[in-house]
């Protein structure tokens, strides 16, 4: 039955007649137009589906009266207009959806209708690696090692291609994910069937939000929950709360949109607005250009948010006429966005917020944030005094465990131990000798969508450069450099303004168009420097203009890592240190000796504006973008199976995933979970990237050992990233994080625990198949934000697989809770202040937990100790919604849609 708001209006634009659901219903008892931009996105998109079961008259007037300091406890569904992947989540995704066509098969139903019902685009972007650098065809030799690794992987999603409906793959070599859906795939304004309304979307990386300085809302979401919305389900949430920053002023001279939004990410950290929407608005808007807006929004993970949305205003068009969007669709999006009063100008009236951030713009001062968090801003005048802190705890921790090993009666080789007392060591490198030492910069990097999406900071990075070169400062030797934007047009425009040979100069050479060092793809350091940081143990750094620098993620290493602007990732290239005050200390000479400051060499905001205008065109966008789904030949020749269920060939990248193995048509009883024993105890703050590591698969790994039994050799790896079609790899690589540290496992780092039963170490994976083969359930203890950082799918679906059964923490991230429901793995939370420590709880009791209904807000835990002795404490069950609770029913989301989609088809 319809919702009675449910009323479709037409609208008519140049001579064509559409229909839209405008709030004209709604306005006669209510006042939508108090709403955040943000929720009457929201509200449209229940107006326009108040024919579905999933929408009632009661879910679409809790929104319109919305309460801002409520807290949230009302479910809607929302339903987006389109899914975004990129291929490190994407294919197993794919992988699922192949699988769930052969279970289908197997319950005796059409495989076909498993398939895409909204549109769906992928974008191969996470699989490029450094591997070479410095070098004129460092981009050409990337490419080809990228397509030699990764064959298999790229005929799966060639096979896809063709096999689903609705579902087109951008090649590699094209650009990052969310600057190819800025510049290109971005609607705006959607149509459909004649039908308009907001485009929208959810996308399989938590940096989607950098579509929302467009205007967009969007968010990542876990793998597992796409693929539901991919196949038609609505994603389920509760009505959130809506902060809004307050934007005033300007920023001064000489600062970069990355110093704004690390200091954005700072104040939005203090103020917590995890798991709610935060909208900007203000008269800063107009001081804003859309590129600068996309920064801020691309950062909405690392402040906590769900989204971080900016209105569509005039800039926005103006974005859209830039990047070559057609003046029908700009000037339809300006109609569209008037009807519906979601339009933004100086006319427009202040929303109401749950609460207000104000940020005056001229404040802004430049920043880097390190050294493994990226809330942790830093002030450029303070960040040598703050690098030496980290060396002299450093030094003061090497200190403790020589004398701890001596008094043990151990003794190190005198080379080492001299080394690492001196913190410093010769190497030889490329013809040259240099001296290593703490604080050294062995990565700069010019990198991520965050940044490279931003031709301000791209065209300043490249005036530095070529200030520099002139002055004749060149980058130290030990520095590995490399420059990998988000798309083709980046390099257009630096051709375009003589500047990429100032970059290479610096040997900032193109080294492929992906994600690379911000996804922990920084490829090997070179073997002399590698070696010698580990022979001083040398406390190291890397420089890059990401978003991420968890700790373990950019390179193994390296244990200090420094989110930057481009102009300061080269700058700290020529430094080769973070041992400098850049106020006061020269980067160097030029040829009559004087000394050279990095304001010596810093462009204007005027230069960097001049050389946008005279060198960015929409026909550098139309030009790039033609053939954007085409590939290069080394793509298109791929070999591809034209069936319409995948053949499962042998192989080390795709295999077919157990998950629906033995799938019944009906689900059986939720069962209480009994006497299941810890795999695995952490604190805080434990990231995604801790549970399904990023970045290189070490030999020596279970995920290592694996490979080597399958025949493939070390140097042929890979990362885990580009190995997630296989489960066999990635659940070998569950908790395997090199600076993961598991407190059953103490002074341990990486896949390490205790089997409780023969009271033995081994590593993780061997201890969770021993306790399988006995049929016992497994438990993870965690401290406060458990999961936060990307949404990998494959942090719950290891888990799974390992036979973890309930997670207990003290607080998770909105995404990682998500998806541990969706494997069917039930998150509790302790409640009143309690924490496993708090509780003297050490991991080696049996927990039991009675089984949880559709009512369940709590329950009572069990924890017997070895001597018998019993712990109980309550704990909140965080399945936080019906729709949440049947997928656990059900063992999980996908199993809940294929039975749902099974009974369909009769």
């Amino acid at each position: 039955m319809s919702s009675v708001y449910a009323k479709s209006e037409q609208l008519e634009h140049q001579g064509q007649r559409y229909q839209y659901f405008p709030f004209n219903a709604l306005s006669e008892k209510f006042r939508p137009n108090r709403l955040p931009y943000s929720l009457k996105i929201l509200l449209e998109n229940m107006l326009r589906h108040g024919d579905q079961e999933f929408v009632t008259d009661e879910d679409i007037e809790a929104l319109v009266n919305w309460q801002p300091k409520a807290e949230p406890d009302k479910e809607i569904a929302f339903v987006p207009a389109r899914v975004l992947l990129q291929d490190f989540t994407g294919v197993p995704a794919i992988v699922d959806l192949a699988a769930m066509r052969d279970a289908m098969q197997d319950l005796g139903k059409q495989a076909d209708k498993i398939n895409p019902l909204s549109p769906v685009e992928l974008v191969i972007d996470h699989s490029v690696m450094v591997d070479e650098y410095g070098a004129a065809d460092s981009f050409t030799k990337n490419t080809e090692i990228e397509m030699q690794r990764n064959k298999e992987r790229y005929q799966f999603l060639r096979w896809g291609q063709q096999a689903f409906d609705n579902f087109r793959v951008v090649p590699p070599g094209t650009g990052i994910v969310h600057q190819v859906n800025l510049e290109y795939l971005a609607r705006v304004t959607f149509e459909r069937d004649g039908v308009l309304y907001p485009d929208t979307l959810v996308g399989t990386d938590s940096h989607t939000t950098m579509i929302n300085g467009l205007g967009i809302l969007g968010w990542g979401v876990g793998g597992i929950e796409a693929e539901a919305a991919m196949l038609g389900q609505p994603i389920s949430m509760l009505i959130p709360q809506v902060v809004g920053v307050k934007l005033t002023g300007a920023m001064p001279e000489g600062i970069t949109a990355t110093d704004l939004v690390l200091t954005v990410t700072e104040q939005l950290r203090k103020l917590g607005v995890v798991g709610k929407f935060v909208e900007f608005f203000g008269p800063g808007l107009s001081q804003l250009s859309l590129a600068d807006r996309a920064t801020i929004a691309n950062m909405a993970p690392e402040y906590g948010a769900t989204c971080g949305i900016f209105p569509v205003d005039e800039e926005t068009l103006n974005y859209m006429r830039l990047t070559g969007r057609s003046d029908e669709q700009i000037e339809l999006v300006r109609t569209y966005m008037q009807k519906m009063g979601m339009w933004h100008d100086d006319t427009t009236p202040e929303a109401e917020y749950s609460d207000l951030l104000e940020l005056d713009l001229s404040t802004i001062v430049p920043s880097i944030a390190g050294p493994k968090r990226p809330q942790d801003r830093i002030n450029l005048t303070d960040t040598q005094r703050e690098f030496a802190k980290l060396v002299t705890e450093h030094q003061e921790k090497q200190q403790q465990l020589i004398a701890k090993f001596e008094d043990e009666g151990g003794s190190t080789a005198v080379g080492n131990q001299d080394a690492s007392e001196a913190g410093k060591v010769d190497v030889t490198y490329r013809d040259e000798t240099f001296t290593l030492t703490h604080g050294d910069v062995v990565i700069a990097a010019i990198t991520s969508c965050t940044n490279t999406s931003n031709p301000a900071v791209l065209m300043a990075a490249g005036l530095l450069a070529r200030n520099a070169r002139e002055l004749g400062l060149k980058t130290k030797p030990w520095v590995k450099t490399s420059l990998a934007p988000g798309s083709q047009v980046v390099t257009g425009y630096l051709n375009q303004a003589g500047l990429m040979d100032d970059l290479e100069a610096l040997g900032f050479y193109l080294v492929g168009y992906g994600c690379t060092t911000c996804i922990g793809n920084a490829g090997p350091l070179p073997e002399p420097i590698g070696a010698a940081i580990k022979e001083a143990n040398l406390l190291v750094s890397s420089v890059l203009s990401g978003n991420r620098n968890f700790e373990g993620r950019i390179h193994q290493d390296v244990r200090t890592n420094y989110l930057a602007s481009p102009p300061l990732v080269v700058a700290y290239a020529l430094a080769g240190t973070m041992n400098i005050d850049f106020y006061h200390d020269p980067l160097g000479q030029d040829a009559k000796g004087n000394d050279i400051y990095l304001k010596d060499i810093w462009p204007s905001s005027e230069e960097i504006q001049q050389s946008i205008h005279a060198n960015i065109q929409a026909k550098d966008f139309t030009d790039r973008y033609a053939d954007v789904f085409k590939g290069d030949s080394s793509w298109r020749n791929l070999d591809v199976d034209e069936s319409d269920r995948y053949q499962w060939p042998d192989s080390s990248y795709v295999r077919k995933p157990p998950f629906f193995d033995g799938l019944k048509a009906e689900p059986d009883e939720v069962p209480a979970i009994k006497d299941a024993r810890c795999l695995v105890k952490v604190g805080d703050s434990i990231t995604t990237d801790h549970i399904s590591p990023a970045g290189a698969i070490k030999p020596d790994s279970p995920a290592g050992e694996y490979l080597q039994e399958q025949g493939v050799q070390p140097k042929d790896f890979n990362s885990y990233g580009s190995r997630r079609g296989n489960h066999e790899v990635m659940m070998r690589g569950t908790f395997a994080n090199v600076r993961l540290q598991n407190l059953l496992a103490p002074g341990t780092e990486g896949s390490a625990t205790h089997y409780f039963p023969d009271d033995k170490p081994m590593s993780i994976y061997a201890a969770a198949m021993k306790y399988k083969e006995q049929g016992t359930p497994l438990v993870v203890l965690a401290g406060k934000e458990y999961g936060t950082g990307s949404s990998r799918d494959w942090a719950a679906k290891g888990p799974a697989l390992l036979g973890v059964k309930l997670v207990i923490a003290q607080s998770y991230e909105r995404i990682h809770r998500s998806n541990l429901v969706g494997m069917g793995i039930l998150p509790l939370e302790f409640v009143d202040g309690q924490s496993a420590d708090a509780l003297e709880l050490d991991g080696s009791e049996h927990f039991s937990v009675p089984a949880v209904n559709k009512d369940s807000k709590q329950v009572t835990v069990t924890a017997t100790r070895s001597n018998g002795q019993e712990v109980t404490f309550k704990a909140k069950v965080r399945i936080d919604t019906p729709n949440e609770y049947q997928y656990y029913q059900h063992g999980g989301i996908l199993h809940y849609v294929l039975r749902k989609l099974a009974q369909q088809d009769g």
